[in-house]
């Protein structure tokens, strides 16, 4: 008996539908071009160069930033066209509003999103890889991707790390603050180029830090960051895997954005348990993310799951086990994970609409 396929349902199309999903689809590629947009206008200085308010000409802006006035031309009416920049069709000025300042132009703001641009831009560069990743079931590691991934990810996480770390999530947790102000012992698993590290360091001067990647060149950059910090005599880096870090009995040990992107994170939080003091702390940041996939349906959650198809799902197939947690993982299968660790204690200590920051005790 030959198997048949069953006959295709025409469907009947509404074409105001139909040229509504074109408009969008024309708007997408714009947002997409926008993207590399925005990386030169930080890049060349453009928006620095604006971030006073003052309209500026083409002619002007090129001038300022020392690049070629044809370029500037262009970006600035793109620019105008996405509303990131006003245009004064009378005067034939562009002004960068100051709230739109404040988000690309200040890394020193808690909206700083420059290098969220950044690392999107660097994460869809090296997208063809991915395609066939996704054909061949392999994965990409973090350290195979170009250098706005590796830049990129830290600028946007620093962002932050600077707004909240210490005002919200350290005083979340249960007697953690005041442990580190006394001299605690803390462990920063999957730390990049140290940003929490070093933002930790300076605040508790009187508690010691061991910073872990498998990034050797990551690494590299935390200590030339924690020298220029002043607080290499208290903070140490070591280039190891989560599941292969040094020391034991720490008071806290801190996972920030990584965990879901770890091929073992069953075997990396097994051996948190094993290296964490029996009264210590395991403090797990992770992407805002809800259980279920509708609960991601949103502006965060479409571009969470980008970057967990282009980026985090490919890191953690390129390790053993592969366990592609997503970055959408959510707080249960978070819990999951500590659970099969031998933990006990598991709740949300605090929340911001970019993370979710779990903590853990045995």
């Amino acid at each position: 008996m030959t198997d048949t396929l069953p006959a295709q349902t025409q469907r009947t199309i509404d074409p105001d539908k139909l040229m509504s999903f074109v408009f969008r689809a024309v708007d997408e590629v714009g947002a997409t071009l926008n993207t590399a947009l925005v990386v030169m206008g930080d890049k060349l200085g453009y928006y620095t160069a604006m971030a006073d308010g003052r309209p500026v000409t083409p002619a002007e802006l090129a001038e300022q930033t020392g690049t070629s006035e044809h370029y500037a031309r262009e970006w600035l009416n793109n620019q105008a066209a996405g509303a990131i920049v006003e245009y004064d069709a009378e005067t034939r000025r562009y002004t960068l509003p100051a709230e739109h300042a404040v988000a690309l132009a200040d890394p020193t703001s808690p909206a700083y999103l420059a290098g969220f641009f950044q690392l999107a831009l660097g994460t869809v560069h090296d997208a063809e890889r991915i395609y066939q990743a996704a054909r061949d079931g392999d994965g990409m590691g973090w350290h195979e991707h170009n250098t706005d991934v590796h830049h990129g990810c830290e600028r946007f996480f620093r962002t932050m790390y600077n707004g909240h770390l210490l005002n919200e999530w350290i005083p979340a947790l249960d007697g953690v603050a005041a442990k580190l102000a006394a001299g605690g012992t803390v462990a920063d698993v999957g730390c990049g180029h140290g940003a929490s590290t070093i933002l930790l360091a300076k605040a508790f001067p009187n508690a010691t830090f061991v910073g872990s990647d498998y990034h050797a060149e990551s690494i590299a950059v935390a200590r030339e960051r924690a020298a220029a910090a002043g607080v290499s005599d208290r903070v140490t880096f070591e280039v190891t895997p989560a599941t292969g870090f040094t020391g034991t009995g720490y008071d806290l040990v801190a996972m920030f954005d990584c965990l879901h992107d770890m091929g073992d994170p069953v075997g990396a939080a097994r051996h948190v348990r094993e290296a964490i003091a029996e009264d210590g702390t395991w403090m797990v940041v992770e992407p805002m993310a809800g259980d279920r996939v509708e609960d991601n349906l949103n502006t965060v959650g479409r571009a969470y799951y980008g970057f967990s198809t282009l980026l985090c799902t490919p890191a953690s197939l390129s390790q053993d086990v592969g366990l592609a947690l997503g970055t959408q993982a959510g707080p249960a299968k978070i819990r999951d994970v500590s659970t099969a660790a031998g933990f006990t204690g598991f709740r949300t200590a605090a929340t911001t609409p970019f993370n979710n920051v779990f903590e853990v005790r045995p």
